[in-house]
């Protein structure tokens, strides 16, 4: 009998060990292993979500008018970017786009089996290509911590069906270059897909879309789950090249993918609202560069600020060994590097999502220990 695909072990589960530890040294657990929101979204953003009356009917698959025309106005606003609505497209967040993308960009070019991804990166990237039956070839991060399109081989590139980039990048909050990147994807045909969910929270820089390079073989994806506290929600959207759009819009329909129509007003309300994410990009900052410095005096290595994105990525010799130390010292589960893929062994990611005051928990459980 013939064995066919067995689903990996989900990276998560593997801390699960961990926290009967955690709890024998600690009375209670922060998990920073997960970047999940904790704090809470806009009070008119939940109020959005219960009052709109859109829950009676099926709600359009490629997004409402008003979904829509605030998914453009953010675009204007925060990215000095114009798009048509034919342009936008909703996603049920922006997880199951990023799974189910190579399996439908298969369909229509079925002579492209290759999907090129950032070597350290989220797991759905390379997950999506598996599960549609393709190659996942990654890529090398250039020394500034960009994906390394020098690196692509020559018959990867000829095989390309799409490229996918993340900037700024989970888990390393790197940054790319983005108009390098689509005059790459341009020369090549290949399309390039940039998945963009923590433009709102880069450091070094304002936030960039690809979008501002051109629209032409390229999309930009989107989310409100760390933008707007919105995870549970499952509220997205994707923007870019006509024909793609269109295409993508098309088949999605035929999946019956529709984000609930509660979900898609209250989501347009968080758009329009840019006070909420600077008293988020606030938290975010503070919780970093508090972390930051603690762990780099618990660990006696500096632990660097990001570019951008809310995790800390911190070099070591062995990622699942600090991974233990971190939940002995500090009763903290963060996550091994090598859940981003075999390039990310030597580090650990540490999601700085929790509350302020289970933020204060870890701080003085390290600060404990390094004082000995």
């Amino acid at each position: 009998m013939t064995t066919g695909f067995v689903p990996p072990p989900y990276p998560y589960d593997r801390l699960n060990t961990l926290k009967a530890e955690i709890l024998e040294r600690h009375d209670s657990i922060v998990d920073l292993s997960i970047g999940t929101p904790f704090d809470p979204p806009p009070e008119s953003v939940v109020k959005a979500l219960s009052s709109s009356g859109a829950e009676r009917a099926y709600p359009p698959s490629v997004g409402t008018p008003e979904y829509h025309a605030a998914i453009q106005r953010w675009f204007a606003r925060r990215c000095g970017v114009e798009l048509d609505p034919s342009q936008i497209g909703a996603t049920v967040g922006s997880k199951e786009f990023v799974a189910l993308l190579p399996q439908f960009m298969g369909l229509r070019n079925p002579d492209r089996d290759t999907v090129l991804y950032p070597s350290i990166a989220y797991p759905s990237y390379e997950m999506g290509a598996t599960l549609a039956g393709l190659r996942a070839v990654p890529v090398a991060a250039d020394p500034a911590g960009g994906i390394d399109l020098t690196s692509v081989d020559s018959d990867d590139v000829e095989r390309a069906l799409l490229l996918w980039v993340n900037s700024p990048a989970n888990p390393t909050g790197g940054l790319d270059d983005l108009g390098a990147v689509a005059e790459w994807g341009r020369t090549h045909g290949v399309p390039v897909f940039s998945d963009e969910c923590y433009i709102e929270f880069t450091w070094s820089d304002r936030g960039r879309t690809i979008l501002e390079h051109g629209h032409d073989g390229v999309v930009a994806v989107h989310s409100l789950s760390k933008r707007s506290n919105f995870a549970g929600a499952r509220a997205g959207f994707y923007a870019g090249d006509r024909e793609i759009v269109h295409y993508l819009r098309e088949v999605r329909k035929h999946a019956g993918l529709m984000v609930p129509g509660p979900v898609q007003a209250a989501a347009a309300v968080a758009l329009d609202d840019d006070q909420h994410v600077t008293l988020q990009r606030d938290r975010y900052r503070q919780r970093l560069e508090r972390l930051a410095d603690v762990l780099s005096s618990w660990s006696g290595r500096e632990v660097p600020m990001p570019d951008g994105a809310f995790y800390l990525w911190m070099a070591t010799d062995d990622g699942w060994e600090l991974t233990r130390r971190l939940a002995h010292d500090g009763g903290a589960l963060v996550s091994p590097g090598e859940f981003y893929g075999p390039d990310g062994a030597g580090y650990v990611r540490v999601a700085v999502v929790q509350p302020d005051e289970q933020i204060d928990v870890v701080v003085d459980r390290l600060k404990y220990c390094a004082d000995g």
